[in-house]
């Protein structure tokens, strides 16, 4: 879920302009009400494919990843660092080639930004993917997904706290809607046992924590930033920071076989570099609303393929509780603007 946190907060300023100006330039054009409307359109039409794929493709590499952990003994670790450190570079590369390379290392020459972007390398992005893989290491792909998805719960109350405001009718709505769908999702309606072992919840819960902070921090920098730098440079550096620690080239890998070589690319290829890319991409032709609503397919495609390709166990309650927590997303992103 690295992805789409801060980029909402984006809007791209330049993207705006240009779109204020193609309007004013169509306008005045006698093919307007033709191939205006044509043009429009195609790039509606794009921006629904890619944020659907994005969403897809992201909840989908959370479910091989659990493959990998679960089938192939992958270290989640392990996997963490490999991702980061083909991802992050794909991403800058994919900069160099379609948008203003110059930023890639302008961010470095200025000494306003590039402390905040070693720290959000480390505290937002490392801590993130670290929390998310480790909680589908001990749990599964569906629960870990949604339990990251009450990071705008966190936010709201570090924004509470920090103004040291009473929360309005609708966030206690949406608070209330996140604890039913915690104790739907993790309990599957009984008190006596929990649906996935303590340590999964504790590791999304931290999950949930480590993406409020990721979005938080990422807003500063995207002001002034293209989000494939941003994230492309925090990526680079969690996989360096990690492989200080726990170099990938010293552990042990896991015993891949052809198929497990494939899940290994589709979760760096398709579930973090095209997934990311895609859902930047949708901006260009759909509005940041929509793409917040539509982006709630990660959690449905994390469900749906956990339930049925790894046959992991899902009750009525907890397809319930997965309602709420994406109601949750729904009320606090798109419900009002006071925050």
């Amino acid at each position: 879920m690295e992805k789409r946190i801060g980029d909402a907060n984006e809007d791209p300023s330049n993207q705006r302009s240009a779109a204020r100006a193609g309007s004013s330039d169509t306008a005045n054009s006698p093919e307007y009400s033709e191939t205006g409307r044509k043009r429009q359109t195609g790039s509606r039409t794009t921006g629904l494919f890619f944020v659907i794929a994005g969403a897809v493709l992201w909840g989908v590499g959370g479910t091989v990843s659990q493959k990998l952990m679960h089938h192939y003994h992958a270290d989640s670790a392990w996997l963490v660092n490999i991702r980061l450190l083909v991802a992050g570079p794909l991403l800058l590369l994919l900069q160099a080639v379609l948008k203003d390379r110059r930023q890639i290392l302008g961010i470095w020459k200025d000494r306003s930004t590039a402390p905040m972007l070693i720290v959000y390398g480390l505290a937002g992005m490392l801590a993130v993917q670290y929390t998310f893989m480790t909680s589908i290491r001990y749990g599964n792909a569906a629960v870990a997904t949604l339990l990251q998805y009450l990071a705008p719960i966190v936010t709201l109350l570090y924004f509470l706290l920090r103004k040291r405001q009473a929360p309005t009718g609708r966030e206690l709505f949406a608070a209330g809607l996140a604890l039913a769908g915690c104790f739907m999702l993790l309990t599957n309606g009984s008190l006596s046992s929990l649906s996935v072992p303590a340590a999964a919840v504790v590791w999304g819960l931290l999950s949930a924590v480590a993406a409020a902070f990721y979005a938080l921090a990422a807003v500063p920098l995207l002001r002034r930033y293209d989000s494939l730098v941003v994230v492309g440079w925090a990526m680079t550096i969690g996989g360096i920071a990690l492989s200080a620690i726990r170099p990938p080239w010293q552990s042990t890998w896991p015993p891949l076989d052809a198929a497990g070589c494939g899940y290994l690319a589709f979760v760096l290829i398709f579930g973090t570099t095209l997934a990311f890319w895609f859902y930047i991409e949708s901006l260009r032709g759909l509005p940041p609303q929509e793409t917040i609503l539509l982006g709630s397919l990660e959690p449905l495609a994390a469900v749906l393929t956990t339930v049925v390709w790894l046959h992991e166990p899902f009750g009525l309650w907890q397809w319930a509780g997965t309602a709420c927590i994406i109601a949750v997303v729904l009320t606090m992103s798109l419900g009002g603007k006071r925050r």
